[in-house]
């Protein structure tokens, strides 16, 4: 496996996207002495099961990579990637799906309403075009089933599909995970 300069990992639940971006680290990490990594870490704890789910992840990673640093980000995002990228600092977003959930359902109203998405939009993938170091993002691949029912739920897989495609074309490379088998999509295997 690679460092590539950009690459999206996209999945279903469980198919090894974070465990992928989580090697990519280490492998950068050990590459040389001068290398850190960084997660900007998305999700949030808006109940019980999932605070004791970040918990597990943290405890998880911590003990996998050891090196790499969390910061917590769920919604500036594009500020976040343009104050801590740098060519010795691989960066790894995990992950687009529930940054782009604190955006369009935000569970209190001291969240910002989902018409400013367009904006946060365009401010990360300017930032990701730009930024100087790697950076490796994580994010589900949630279109390829059932249409749902709700016009929120259509809303939101529809904006997913849209910023997935924007994050690909940004970036030098992209594989879908699936039963932790990478397929690569975009760029050299």
């Amino acid at each position: 496996m690679t460092t590539a300069r950009s690459e999206l990992i996209l999945g279903g639940q469980k198919s090894g996207k974070s465990r992928r971006a989580e090697n990519l680290a280490q492998e950068w990490i050990a590459q040389s002495p001068a290398h850190s990594a960084w997660l900007l870490a998305t999700g949030q704890a808006y109940d019980a099961e999932m605070a004791a789910r970040i918990a597990r992840h943290q405890s998880d990673r911590a003990a996998r990579v050891p090196g790499l640093g969390t910061i917590e980000v769920p919604l500036d995002l594009a500020s976040a990637l343009r104050e801590r990228s740098r060519p010795d600092c691989l960066l790894v977003i995990d992950c687009l799906t529930m940054w782009l959930t604190n955006w369009m359902m935000p569970m209190t109203e001291h969240l910002p309403a989902a018409q400013r998405w367009a904006e946060q939009a365009d401010a990360f993938v300017d930032a990701l075009a730009h930024a100087p170091g790697p950076v490796v993002i994580v994010g589900n691949e949630i279109g390829l089933g059932v249409i749902p029912l709700g016009r929120e739920v259509r809303a939101f897989v529809d904006a997913l599909g849209v910023l997935n495609q924007r994050v690909a074309a940004a970036c030098s490379h992209a594989t879908l995970m699936c039963a932790g088998l990478p397929l690569v999509l975009k760029g050299e295997k």
